[in-house]
């Protein structure tokens, strides 16, 4: 459990996947959550799911690419519920799987809004209470792809993510010693929905597409990673204990994707 229990926690892409587990789980160990996502019906389902297992809940569909979406998110949050401590950006999108010269400029500028604009603008308007408060927690979610080199097919997604590890680590050292921490993850291997997209988009790319083909088809035939693993992690970055942790790159424990150097 959370101690003191009751911190409330901004978690983004929690209609679906990987956000809606981060924010189930936070509920369960006595997090308030103000969970937000593009998708109402959907968001609204999680609020469900969690006051339906005893935790608290309330849904704020967002578009968390737009500032003006941020500051009213902001707002209402705090008029709401209270001072966030907690600050999760799981929404992301992978983008399109296309070579440079022949890609959709509206996919690939959208990815980059929502992978990348979306956690700056969201950190921007929490962390001063954070700071206020003197203790905070923000975690964004990051991928291995930002560290593997460079290749063909997902220019977007992979800058996208890079840029969110460098402003991350901007924001920690601008952080440092203030009882706030902001840390990015690689959430493994996860069987959801950006998965199925990458399958499915994948089919039609040709033979430079053969890579993202295969990871696909791995990840299908062996369930992926347990989503679980990314909720520890969180869970573990909240403790008192991790408040030295702060502008790092960080792994699911005994994830399919062995860790490799970042910084």
């Amino acid at each position: 459990m959370l101690d003191p229990p009751g911190k409330i926690a901004v978690v983004t892409g929690a209609s679906r996947g990987l956000g809606r587990s981060v924010a189930i789980g936070l509920a369960k160990h006595g997090a308030k959550l103000a969970i937000v996502a593009r998708n109402e019906n959907q968001l609204r389902e999680t609020a469900h799911a969690i006051k339906a297992a005893g935790g608290i809940a309330m849904a704020f569909p967002a578009d968390v690419s737009r500032p003006e979406a941020v500051d009213d998110l902001h707002t209402r949050v705090q008029a709401e519920l209270g001072t966030a401590q907690i600050l999760i950006n799981a929404a992301g999108v992978f983008g399109p799987i296309q070579l440079v010269h022949q890609s959709d400029p509206e996919r690939w500028i959208e990815t980059l809004a929502i992978n990348t604009i979306g956690p700056y603008l969201t950190c921007r308007a929490f962390v001063e209470g954070m700071l206020e408060h003197r203790w905070g927690r923000i975690v964004n979610f990051s991928s291995a792809a930002s560290l593997h080199p460079p290749g063909p097919l997902n220019s977007a997604y992979g800058t996208s993510k890079v840029a969110l590890n460098q402003f991350t680590r901007h924001l920690a050292a601008e952080l440092a010693s203030s009882g706030v921490t902001a840390n990015v993850i690689h959430p493994g291997e996860v069987k959801t929905e950006m998965w199925a997209a990458i399958r499915e988009e994948s089919q039609t790319a040709g033979p430079v597409g053969e890579g993202y083909r295969a990871w696909a088809e791995q990840v299908g035939q062996s369930g992926g990673d347990d989503p679980q693993k990314a909720v520890d992690l969180v869970l573990k970055l909240l403790d008192d204990k991790s408040g030295a942790i702060n502008g790092q790159f960080l792994w699911i424990a005994d994830g399919q994707q062995k860790p490799i150097p970042s910084w």
